[in-house]
C-alpha cells in the first residue's frame, strides 16, 4: 500500500484536521484554505555559519504558531505532514533538491524524546525525504548532552550552551556528500550553525539547512516574551 492510499485509508477512521485551526480537511490536503491565506511566506534572505544556504516556509507568526505548538506538545497529528510537504514543493521551486544526496534531521536529546515521544524535526524530514527520494539519516548524529534553551541565552551563552552537545556517530554516512539539515523552527541559528559545524568537521561536502519557521528579527522580542 503507497503512502497516498495509506493516509486515505487512515482517513476514514481518523479524520485529518488542519495543524493551526483543527478544521477536518481532505486527507491529501495540509492546512485548511483559510488558515493558509493567513500563514506569511518567510523572504529574508538569511545566512547561517557554515552552510551554503537556508530556506525556511513561513514567518513565525500567531497564526502558524498553533501548528507548531501542536507538535511541540506531543500531539503531532497533520502537522509534519503539512509542513514536510511545503519544505518539499519550496526545495523544489528553488531548485535546491538537486544540492544535496540526504537529509539529517536536528537530534532532540534521549530525555526530551522520551518526554514527548518522538523528534517532530525527524518526522518532517521523512516526509521531505519520501516526496524527493532522499535517505534520512535519523541517527547519524545524537544529541549527548542537555542544554539550556536557547531563547533564554544570550549570543555568547548560546555558543556555550552548545558546545560539544552533539555527536557524530557515523562519519561514512556523511563522507562527501551534501547535506540537508531540518528542523522545525529557527529562531537565532544558533543550533544549526553548531550542527552544520559538526557535519563539515566530520567530512561532509556541504550543508544546507530548512526550517518549517523563521523567527525574524523585528519579531524575536515578541517570540522570547511569549515562551
Amino acid at each position: 500500500m503507497n503512502y497516498r492510499t495509506l493516509r486515505h485509508f487512515r482517513a476514514l477512521f481518523f479524520p485529518v484536521r488542519c495543524p493551526v485551526c483543527r478544521k477536518i480537511i481532505g486527507a491529501d490536503d495540509r492546512f485548511c484554505n483559510e488558515c493558509y491565506d493567513k500563514l506569511t511566506p518567510c523572504k529574508e534572505n538569511v545566512r547561517i555559519k557554515g552552510a551554503s544556504g537556508f530556506y525556511a516556509l513561513f514567518e513565525y507568526t500567531p497564526e502558524i504558531r498553533p501548528a507548531v505548538s501542536l507538535m511541540k506538545d506531543g500531539i503531532c497529528g497533520n502537522a509534519p505532514y503539512a509542513f514536510g510537504s511545503c519544505l518539499a514543493d519550496l526545495l523544489v521551486s528553488q531548485k535546491a533538491d538537486r544540492k544535496f544526496s540526504c537529509i539529517i534531521p536536528v537530534p532532540m536529546h534521549r530525555r526530551d524524546m522520551k518526554k514527548r515521544g518522538y523528534n517532530q524535526s525527524a518526522f518532517i524530514a521523512e516526509h521531505i525525504g519520501r516526496i524527493l527520494d532522499k535517505k534520512v539519516l535519523k541517527n547519524t548524529v545524537i544529541k549527548n548532552r542537555l542544554t539550556v534553551p536557547q531563547k533564554k541565552l544570550n549570543r555568547k551563552e548560546r555558543m556555550k550552551n552548545l558546545e560539544n552537545a552533539f555527536t557524530v556517530i557515523d562519519t561514512a554516512e556523511i563522507h562527501g556528500k551534501s547535506v540537508l539539515l531540518v528542523d522545525d523552527i529557527c529562531t537565532t541559528g544558533s543550533t544549526l550553525a553548531e550542527v552544520a559545524n559538526l557535519l563539515t568537521a566530520n567530512g561532509a561536502k556541504e550543508i544546507y539547512c530548512a526550517v518549517c519557521c523563521y523567527t525574524t528579527n523585528k519579531k524575536r522580542d515578541d517570540f522570547y516574551e511569549s515562551h
